[in-house]
C-alpha cells in the first residue's frame, strides 16, 4: 500500500478529504439532475441544448441548459469515481478548483469585455460567475489544505523524495 494512504476498512475512518470530494461530487450529480426537473429550473420550456440564448435558470438564479446540466452530472460522477482515493479526491478538488476558477474568468471576459455572445457557449451570468468564484476557491482550498486523516503514515502529504 503506497505511503500516506490507508485503507478505511483498517482504520475505520474515511480519510477527511475524501469526504470533501465525496460530498462536493455528490452535490454536482444532484445540481446536474436538478436542472432538468419543471419548477426547480424556472422557464423549463425555454432550456436550450447549449449556447447563451438558455432561458432556463436553476433555482431562478443560475442560466443553463442541457449542456450545463449534462457537465455538472458527469463532473460529478467523476468526483465520485476519483474520490475513491485519497490521491483521486485531492485531485477531483484541485484540479476542479482549478477549472472552476477559470470558468470564472471565463464568465468575467463574457461579462464585461467586447466578446461576442456568441462565444457563451456554456450559459453564464453574474450569479453563476460568483458561484464560480467561490467553488474554485473553496475546492482548491479543500484539495491543498486538507489532511488525508486519522492514519499515524497519513499526517502529512507524500513528498516525492519519500517514495522509494
Amino acid at each position: 500500500m503506497a505511503r500516506g494512504t490507508r485503507d478505511d476498512r483498517t482504520t475505520g475512518h474515511r480519510p477527511r478529504v475524501r469526504t470533501a470530494a465525496l460530498v462536493v461530487a455528490g452535490v454536482f450529480v444532484l445540481v446536474g439532475l436538478l436542472g432538468f426537473v419543471p419548477g426547480v429550473t424556472t422557464g423549463y420550456d425555454e432550456m436550450t441544448v447549449a449556447g447563451h440564448g438558455s432561458g432556463a435558470k436553476l433555482l431562478g438564479l443560475f442560466q443553463v441548459s442541457v449542456l450545463h446540466n449534462a457537465v455538472h452530472l458527469l463532473f460529478g460522477l467523476v468526483g465520485l469515481v476519483l474520490a475513491r482515493s485519497v490521491a483521486g479526491a485531492r485531485v477531483f478538488l484541485a484540479v476542479g478548483g482549478a477549472v472552476y476558477l477559470a470558468l470564472w474568468l471565463y464568465g468575467l471576459v463574457l461579462s464585461h469585455g467586447e466578446t461576442p455572445a456568441s462565444a457563451n457557449v456554456l450559459p453564464v451570468n453574474a450569479a453563476d460567475n460568483w458561484l464560480h468564484l467561490g467553488l474554485g476557491f473553496g475546492m482548491l482550498l479543500l484539495g491543498l489544505l486538507l489532511s488525508p486523516g486519522a492514519g499515524a503514515t497519513a499526517q502529512r502529504l507524500d513528498r516525492p523524495f519519500d517514495r522509494p
